[in-house]
């Protein structure tokens, strides 16, 4: 079933989120942090086991073979701004949990500059802290110009097609319906690094 309207008990987070699309890659401050961002990637034998920690339910890392392999971090309570300035990581988006997918976010100087490499097709691995693993397949790569970049009112143009949406509308077409794996960065144009937004739409697998 397609979702056109937001739930009054969600508009809360809708909101915040209109902000949160326009402004939270701005000037991230990179720390390091324990992944693989810079060194040869490991098996996904070798990735899988140092995340496990018995919480069944708290996503751990993201593995998707030859690209990245990234430990998910959550974002704090009450915090749906926050995205870590650590290089190696990924971190959840807890806005994207209240309609029951999951988003992934990084800063496109930091862990995001992998995401510009995710093609149609490739398989994307969910690692859980309780040792479940997800199987997605990517299906879609979204493109947006913010048409003004440093305004939580700006609309989108959409790369890919004809089309302008307002916020409200990109976030609706990104994260609310199927269960499905939304990577979040920004894209870098004209010497902006928040001109545009990059959105990897991956579907459960089989």
């Amino acid at each position: 079933m397609k979702l056109n309207i937001i739930k009054p008990r969600t508009a809360v987070y809708l909101n915040l989120t209109l902000v949160f699309l326009t402004s939270f890659f701005l000037n991230p401050r990179a720390t390091h942090a324990i992944g693989y961002a810079e060194i040869a990637l490991p098996s996904f034998t070798d990735f899988y086991g140092p995340l496990q920690n018995g919480e069944a339910d708290i996503l751990r890392g993201v593995y998707v073979a030859n690209v990245l392999a990234l430990p998910v971090v959550q974002q704090p309570v009450n915090s749906p701004y926050y995205v870590s300035n650590h290089d190696g990581e990924a971190t959840q988006f807890s806005v994207a949990s209240q309609y029951g997918n999951i988003g992934l976010l990084a800063h496109n100087k930091l862990s995001g500059r992998f995401f510009s490499e995710l093609v149609v097709g490739q398989e994307v691995r969910l690692v859980y802290g309780g040792g479940k693993v997800e199987y997605f397949v990517i299906t879609k790569v979204l493109h947006f110009q913010a048409l003004q970049p440093e305004s939580v009112l700006s609309s989108f143009r959409n790369l890919d097609r004809n089309e302008v949406l307002s916020a409200t509308e990109m976030f609706n077409r990104v994260y609310v319906g199927e269960r499905r794996v939304v990577l979040q960065t920004c894209i870098e144009a004209n010497g902006n690094a928040s001109w545009g937004r990059l959105f990897i739409v991956a579907e459960p697998k089989g």
